[in-house]
């Protein structure tokens, strides 16, 4: 009889947790973006001096792994003509069948050129590369294989932007793809939760000169689940240096006080480049989501940003910037794919020391740059390597040798206007 009455009451329990809702709440898009619980970062595997050379499965698990132990949770990439990218989706995948709390979501970058772009024939703006449509094909096709770890498709990478006199496009170009794309995820050929966007700079965006702003691009704003916009300071050390130089009132402060008052502003410029595409959307009638595709600093610079330019580029500023960064994107819930995790030796391979190469927050032998110490102190790393290095600290550790590297920005001319810095 107890029996009877055990089995009965088993019975009851089990079907009344049946009930309990067990619902998983899908990641996509519109949670992960905006959330300071999901870091994003830009990333590139390329250890070497050429691109050919991709990073095998081993050095992108090992990557995956480091980025996790800093509670990196989203990347971005860039193009998926190279087997980087495909390998790299299969490398999340196990390790997200390996170790049930392993999380890494993908922002899947198309590159696109215009037709004749990278040769000496007439650029055609307002045409396709044959390429550009062998990189969309190739995106849906990983998007659709991997859905629960790609969650926004990008169009092109700073491909509107003017200054790219290679391959830049017209918004139609990107327009055209995004309508595609789009048309696509009502058609059920893409998953319904995949955002579409392009990443670009500022400027292409409607937030810079006026010669951006036209009806293609009013379309394009319309057409995007959000904006994705670079924004880059460091680069306007040299080319728009209103904020950067030092004013007479801070020559008294100590070397630290002036940097971090100059870093202050950096900023501050940032922002205001933020606050101008968030202001000209505005005035379409439009609102967007807008977060941040890219931003960084390098640590490295023997050109214009080095000690015989701007004086804007070393491991502190870097650091720096890095933290404001962070601290004010994550305040205002907006997602900031900093760029990047690791440096890349291809992007300018014939200047070792050229400032391409050195945006990373890690070294390409591991070390982590003066950003990243803290996180080297807590043991965040350890187990960890890279190229068969342990993660460890540049300069030995040793924050006298970094400050040894570190120049003070020039004083300002009487005809240069201090950007504002505001509370």
């Amino acid at each position: 009889m107890n029996k009877i009455v055990l089995i009965f009451w088993m019975s009851i329990f089990f079907l009344s947790c049946g009930n309990i809702s067990t619902k998983v709440v899908e990641i996509t898009a519109e949670t992960l973006l905006g959330n300071p619980k999901y870091q994003a970062i830009c990333y590139g595997g390329y250890r070497s001096n050429s691109r050919e050379i991709q990073p095998t499965l081993a050095e992108l698990r090992e990557d995956m792994k480091i980025l996790a132990a800093m509670n990196i949770k989203v990347i971005r990439t860039y193009n998926v003509h190279f087997e980087e990218v495909s390998n790299l989706l299969q490398v999340i995948s196990e390790l997200k069948k390996e170790h049930e709390n392993f999380e890494m979501y993908v922002m899947l970058g198309v590159w696109i050129d215009c037709k004749n772009a990278w040769t000496n024939k007439t650029l055609i703006r307002n045409e396709n590369s044959p390429r550009n449509s062998v990189e969309i094909e190739s995106a849906i096709e990983l998007t659709n294989q991997y859905p629960d770890i790609i969650k926004i498709i990008s169009v092109g990478n700073e491909a509107m932007v003017h200054w790219a006199t290679s391959y830049y496009v017209e918004p139609i170009i990107i327009l055209d793809w995004i309508l595609y794309l789009q048309g696509l995820k009502k058609e059920k050929k893409l998953p319904k939760d995949v955002w579409i966007t392009s990443s670009d700079n500022f400027a292409s965006w409607g937030g810079g000169e006026s010669n951006y702003h036209n009806p293609d691009l009013k379309k394009l704003i319309q057409a995007v689940d959000y904006i994705s916009m670079h924004t880059y300071p460091m680069h306007d050390t040299h080319y728009n240096p209103v904020f950067w130089n030092i004013e007479a009132k801070e020559e008294k402060l100590s070397d630290k006080e002036i940097i971090d008052s100059a870093m202050h502003r950096a900023l501050n410029y940032a922002i205001s480049q933020y606050k101008s595409v968030s202001e000209y959307t505005k005035t379409l009638g439009i609102d967007k989501p807008i977060h941040i595709g890219e931003t960084g600093w390098a640590s490295v610079c023997n050109q214009i940003y080095g000690p015989k330019g701007s004086k804007a580029v070393d491991e502190y500023k870097a650091a720096k910037f890095y933290h404001l960064i962070r601290s004010w994107s994550n305040e205002n819930n907006i997602s900031c794919f900093y760029f990047e995790a690791f440096d890349e030796k291809w992007k300018d391979s014939a200047n070792p020391m050229g400032s391409e190469n050195h945006f990373g927050l890690f070294t390409v032998d591991g070390q982590a740059k003066f950003a990243l110490w803290q996180e080297v102190d807590q043991n965040l790393f350890d187990g960890l390597t890279r190229n068969g290095n342990k993660i460890s600290k540049t300069f030995d550790g040793d924050e006298f040798k970094l400050w040894e590297q570190v120049e003070i920005p020039s004083k300002i001319s009487k005809k240069d206007k201090i950007f504002p810095i505001k509370s």
